[in-house]
């Protein structure tokens, strides 16, 4: 299947140059007496590099045939990272780092994740948004100690370590922006 320019919206996945890309972000204008374009914000879904393209009316390309599949993540040892059959735990299986990406640091045991396939193969594992963890590790908070900005660093119990706000102890759980990083709240 084959897309106009003016049907790249975000959330299509399309194959740009052979390789699959997921659209964030796209948007339809015309300067001045010019011909309306299609400038649009794409991310490769195996690499996570985001590019911008500008897409004109002659331009079309290929649907990106991506199945997605929910699937248990167990554990990860030396950069081998082990998923299997959320139905069947005896189907397991590894992804290379690279497919899971940065975020995999918020990934604790048993948690659900969507794995995306192109052309037969893995290529990536999309880890939601946000994810709630429990925090072991936070140094005691000095009345007054704002002079570095009101946070300290904090270890949760996947063992990374994040900036949150003072107020916020060993024991509470805290919401994650898997995508940034970043504390988002406390639980």
């Amino acid at each position: 299947m084959m897309f106009n320019y003016n049907e790249i919206t975000p959330g299509r996945f399309i194959v740009y140059e052979g390789a699959p890309y997921e659209v964030l972000h796209a948007r339809i204008f015309r300067m001045q007496q010019r011909k309306p374009v299609n400038q649009a914000k794409l991310r490769n879904v195996i690499t996570g590099k985001v590019t911008e393209v500008t897409f004109h009316q002659a331009d079309k390309v290929d649907k990106a045939d991506i199945d997605k599949k929910e699937i248990k993540y167990l554990y990860n040892n030396r950069g081998q990272w082990w998923f299997a059959n959320p139905t069947d735990p005896s189907e397991r299986f590894q992804l290379p780092a690279e497919a899971v990406g940065e975020s995999g640091r918020f990934l604790k045991a048993n948690s659900l994740v969507e794995v995306l396939r192109w052309s037969g193969k893995l290529v990536a594992v999309r880890i939601p948004i946000k994810v709630d963890l429990k925090v072991t590790e936070a140094p005691p908070a000095v009345k007054g100690d704002t002079a570095k900005g009101g946070g300290k660093t904090i270890t949760v119990e996947t063992g990374t370590t994040i900036t949150a706000p003072l107020f916020v102890s060993e024991g509470d759980v805290v919401r994650i922006n898997t995508e940034t990083g970043e504390y988002a709240e406390r639980v």
